[in-house]
């Protein structure tokens, strides 16, 4: 069955700040939502071969081919060498006037003749809501339309061949010939009407819209090492950026499995609390201000909906819910279910009180002060924090099984208790409570000095009591619980080295026996290894290991949540925002070391 899907690595990853299509080495778009990234897909053979769905263009004979992403953008170029010649196709999503949303979405295909003849192919297959509702094809005026309800796609092809209309597809062929350009372009409408555009009109927005993209990566603030790596994972941020609401999804897919044939497979098109401070502090160190501020707000407003408690992660317009459910797609590789919606948005997941204040911290510390509403607000969020650090909790890894008192989630009580402190000495809190929170803080400390550091392992654990390790543990040298060069930071960084290592990459967590779970490797796991040793000023050993890391990327620089251990492919949700965050942070960890 894995012969019939294109491996995860093989995919790139286009957007227009509303949703995200994925274009397999071979030029098929196997994914794409719409009108949102969170929306139903049009495009799902990513999930099943046979009936999702897809958007095909490529040679009809056999070729080679060469990607890359249009220096500093998200507009896609990929080159294929055939025996007859050589063309190229710019895929990109595009923006209105190169800067602006529009109630429609336009992806547009220009193939270029570089050499000689090449014979081309495309077809479109839409079937809309996860495979539920084959299109029905339509001609409006030159144009066919596959349309669903009140869903319309239309297929605007120029100098690509007649459209050929079949059940549910529509299919051209061409010849590419040498100082030739064709053009086949979607137009979509969520609920009718579906507007055309003129083809000059479409080649004006596919180059307004790389310019767009260059001149957001000159303005980013980064002149570290693994340069290209970095600014390529800020591009993947952007992309995954839902523009009406500032919110970052975690990833463009759901479903994508953890292990092929596997059952662990989730819905990551949601904004997790979790990344909160992670993605605020790479957003400010990179200078982009516009979109730490519309996150910031974003998910102060979010959380709103629960205050005071706080759900683990929010829809991308701000909605509290997200009902999980099954849909009949195959599943990648036959992985089900395939699920729509994350049931994990009902769990206590005590380490996003953390990340909700230490974001907080941030953004006043970068002089953004803080509203009497919001400080109050966040206020009220540390008192409950107080009250229930003691409790169980499902933790970091959002594991379906009943609750286990984790070490990382009772330091990051203690990040939340701590930097609620610095903000209310630095008169961006209201300080009633003040002594409450220094008195918990220390309560919490003494908890885990006592119950979650096992002198077996030489190692803080995964929760108190056992002698499981987790990577997770990592955190604790990046969000200064101690010292990075503490004595128990440095051996903790060693045990997990030692347990959970294997050259450059490291596992999420050990089980009773001391061994890793057997699980794909999680990779923003290794790039936090690579944060804590150069924070501890083991320089040399963080670079090297960097180096390898990176060498792990997809020929265009994007990673998945995990990766095989043997076999380098990977697995999980693609592309993955906290694997680019932790690469960011990573990097920049080095850089401020060397100075």
């Amino acid at each position: 069955m894995a012969g019939r899907y294109a491996p995860i690595r093989s995919y790139a990853a286009i957007g227009d700040g509303r949703t995200v299509a994925l274009i397999a080495r071979d030029g098929s778009i196997d994914w794409l939502c719409l009108p949102n990234l969170d929306s139903p897909t049009v495009f799902a053979a990513l999930l099943d071969v046979e009936r999702g769905g897809s958007f095909a263009l490529s040679p009809e004979g056999a070729h080679d081919v060469a990607r890359r992403y249009l220096p500093g953008t998200n507009v896609l170029e990929s080159t294929f060498t055939t025996a007859t010649g050589v063309v190229r196709i710019t895929d990109g999503m595009v923006l209105p006037d190169g800067q602006r949303l529009a109630a429609g979405r336009e992806l547009v295909r220009r193939v270029e003749g570089l050499a000689g003849r090449v014979a081309m192919r495309w077809q479109v297959d839409a079937c809309f809501g996860y495979a539920s509702r084959p299109a029905r094809i339509e001609m409006r005026g030159a144009c066919p339309v596959a349309v669903s309800r009140g869903d319309a796609v239309g297929v605007c092809a120029w100098e690509a061949g007649d459209p050929v209309c079949g059940e549910g597809s529509v299919a051209g062929t061409f010849e590419a010939r040498e100082g030739q350009r064709a053009l086949v372009a979607l137009a979509v409408a969520d609920r009718e009407p579906l507007v055309f555009a003129p083809r000059e009109h479409l080649e004006t927005r596919l180059d307004r819209t790389v310019a767009f993209w260059e001149r957001w990566t000159s303005q980013l603030r980064y002149d570290g090492p693994w340069k290209d790596a970095v600014i390529r994972s800020a591009l993947v941020l952007k992309l995954l950026v839902f523009s009406p609401s500032g919110a970052i999804a975690a990833a463009a897919t759901t479903s994508l499995p953890e292990a092929i044939g596997g059952e662990r497979n989730w819905d990551y098109r949601f904004c997790w609390i979790r990344d909160a401070s992670f993605t605020l502090e790479a957003l400010l160190q990179l200078g982009c201000w516009a979109e730490a501020h519309s996150f910031f707000w974003w998910f102060l407003h979010a959380t709103r909906l629960t205050h005071p408690r706080l759900q683990p992660f929010y829809r991308l317009d701000g909605g509290a819910h997200a009902p999980e459910r099954t849909v009949a797609l195959e599943g990648y590789c036959g992985s089900r279910p395939v699920r729509v919606g994350n049931g994990a948005a009902s769990q206590l997941q005590l380490d996003t009180y953390g990340n909700l204040l230490d974001a907080a911290w941030l953004y006043s510390k970068s002089s953004h002060p803080l509203d009497g509403d919001t400080a109050r607000e966040l206020a009220e969020a540390t008192d409950l924090v107080a009250d229930i650090w003691r409790t169980p909790d499902r933790g970091i890894w959002e594991v379906r099984m009943p609750g286990q008192h984790f070490t990382q989630s009772k330091v990051m009580c203690w990040v939340a208790l701590d930097r609620a402190t610095r903000l209310a000495h630095a008169g961006q809190l209201p300080r009633a409570h003040l002594e409450r929170w220094h008195r918990e803080a220390r309560a919490i400390r003494e908890f885990v000095e006592t119950r979650c550091w096992s002198e077996q392992q030489q190692s803080y654990v995964r929760f108190a009591g056992s002698e499981e390790l987790d990577a997770s543990l990592l955190l604790l040298a990046l969000v200064r619980y101690q010292p990075p060069t503490h004595a128990r930071i440095v051996a903790t960084i060693e045990a997990i080295r030692r347990r959970l290592g294997d050259g450059p990459l490291v596992y999420r967590y050990s089980g009773a026996d001391g061994l890793p779970s057997g699980e794909g490797v999680f990779l923003c796991c290794s790039f936090w290894l690579v944060e804590a040793l150069a924070l501890a000023g083991r320089l040399r050993e963080s670079a090297d290991l960097m180096e390898q890391l990176l060498g792990l990327a997809n020929d265009v620089g994007l990673y998945a949540e995990e990766i095989d251990r043997e076999s380098h492919e990977f697995l999980g949700n693609f592309p993955q925002a906290l694997v680019h965050l932790a690469l960011i942070g990573a990097a920049r960890a080095v850089a401020e070391r060397r100075r």
